[in-house]
């Protein structure tokens, strides 16, 4: 494949050069995504393009779709196939220790 031809594949699969917020620098990373439904959470490890500059980060349409179906799973109490790791608790500050 010619550099041109892998050129266009890139901004096909990578809709920006820079970072949209602050014309940063991006980088693919593996990133923390905490997604709440309802009352319950999730945390999902993803890859994502990162702005080294102001942390901004872009997903992927695939992954977004996956966020929304987490989320409507987790409004259902639908957790089947999770792995519960621990309990939220809700503290407000004029509750706090």
């Amino acid at each position: 494949m010619d550099k041109l031809t892998k050129e266009k594949m890139m901004k096909l699969t990578k809709p920006f050069d820079k970072c949209p917020v602050c014309e940063g620098v991006l980088e693919e990373k593996e990133v923390e995504k905490l997604l709440r439904g309802g009352v319950n959470t999730a945390i999902i490890m993803v890859r994502a393009e990162v702005c080294l500059r102001c942390g901004e980060r872009l997903y992927s349409q695939e992954t977004v779709r996956l966020f929304e179906k987490i989320r409507r799973k987790l409004e259902r109490r639908d957790v089947a196939g999770f792995e519960q790791i621990g309990q939220s608790y809700q503290v407000r500050a004029s509750d706090s220790v």
